[in-house]
């Protein structure tokens, strides 16, 4: 599945960094504003604990994990909605993108400059918003003056569309994001060709620096208080740390520079599986002697679906589906042991597969 996340912010807020910590990549590193201008592309792989469990279960010949894709973008101004800055193409990228990962400094660093001269998230958030709905709003527009003359003929599929514009402009023009608006699973079908930028799902990411990297600073609390109504979560990371943490080579030193800073898991590792989780991604797995392998599906799919994500004859002959729970294998250690004591479930076309689930397809083609 080629759904993408992609890093948006100012210039100089750390998200190159933190693109370089996810993904070994190298953006140019400049301090000055337009550094990044075509999009670096990483193939990001996963953290998931339960394959690391599963392949200690089965000592499989090979290991394949789940993946994303992360985007670094370039870094926003003012005007870009106008085509300042190179503003439309990169607008452009964050289009093509699937969520967006909106890092802000919440840090204070005289050595690297601010574009505003001073550190003030909010006031950041704010402007990369502003440029963001100014050009949905402009969307939204165009596509209302074509909707409207149909809805006043009587086309009923136009007037649900010219109500949902309507509401979606009144938001806007408010200074709120489209993702604001709340739409039922049959009205959206109903606009889902529009891409609103302000729609996409978002998680933004506090950059601190390591003294705040567990708790936290005013910057962060700030930033907490300014997106309570959103549908957005927040993650606190200290890039400049996990860029020191990137350079150690063992497992055992990154985990004593993380008891340091008092941490459990790397800001990395959180951020990579939050965005997973804002793509409304889930993880199913195969696993045996020969593989043990984790698979990417959307949530919600049925069991046809995940099986055409392996092949798609898979899909096209699909019969039915054993599925055993993770916890089971886990407990019982086999799949032999599963069968034996009736721990296999037997699926059809309308199982809707769950986060975790262990999966044998049976198809005929």
């Amino acid at each position: 599945m080629a759904l993408q996340c992609g890093i948006v912010g100012l210039p100089n807020v750390g998200k190159s960094t933190l693109f370089n910590c996810l993904s070994n990549a190298r953006a140019q590193a400049a301090n000055f504003p337009f550094c990044t201008i075509e999009p670096n592309v990483g193939v990001i792989t996963v953290p998931d604990e339960r394959l690391t469990k599963l392949v200690e279960i089965d000592n499989p010949k090979r290991v394949v994990p789940t993946t994303i894709e992360i985007v670094d973008i370039a870094g926003l101004v003012k005007g870009a909605s106008k085509g300042e800055g190179l503003g439309n193409k990169f607008l452009a990228n964050i289009r093509n993108t699937n969520a967006i990962i909106h890092v802000l400094r919440c840090f204070e660093n005289d050595n690297i400059t601010h574009v505003d001269g001073t550190v003030d998230p909010v006031r950041d958030k704010g402007i990369i918003d502003t440029e963001l709905q100014l050009k949905d709003l402009e969307t939204i527009e165009n596509r209302i003056g074509k909707c409207q003359k149909q809805a006043t003929a009587g086309d009923k599929v136009a007037k649900r569309q010219y109500d949902i514009l309507c509401r979606y402009k009144e938001a806007l023009e408010q200074g709120l994001s489209a993702r604001t608006v709340e739409l039922s699973a049959e009205e959206r079908k109903v606009v889902w060709d529009l891409n609103l930028l302000t729609d996409k799902p978002v998680l933004y990411v506090c950059n601190v620096d390591e003294s705040a990297a567990l708790n936290g600073n005013a910057h962060t609390e700030a930033v907490r208080a300014a997106i309570a109504n959103e549908h957005a979560e927040m993650l606190i990371v200290a890039a400049s740390a996990e860029a020191d943490i990137a350079e150690l080579e063992t497992y055992e030193e990154r985990q004593m520079f993380l008891e340091d800073l008092g941490l459990k898991e790397s800001g990395v590792s959180r951020l990579i599986k939050a965005a997973y989780r804002l793509l409304d991604l889930q993880t199913f797995f195969t696993t045996g002697a020969d593989e043990s392998r984790a698979w990417t599906f959307r949530r919600g799919m049925k069991a046809p679906e995940t099986a055409g994500i392996i092949h798609s004859d898979f899909e096209r002959g699909f019969i039915r589906a054993e599925v055993i729970k993770y916890n089971d294998y886990v407990e019982l250690g086999s799949e032999r042991a599963c069968r034996e004591v009736g721990k296999i479930g037997i699926e059809g076309k309308e199982y809707v597969v769950e986060d975790g689930d262990i999966m044998h397809f049976l198809f005929n083609v």
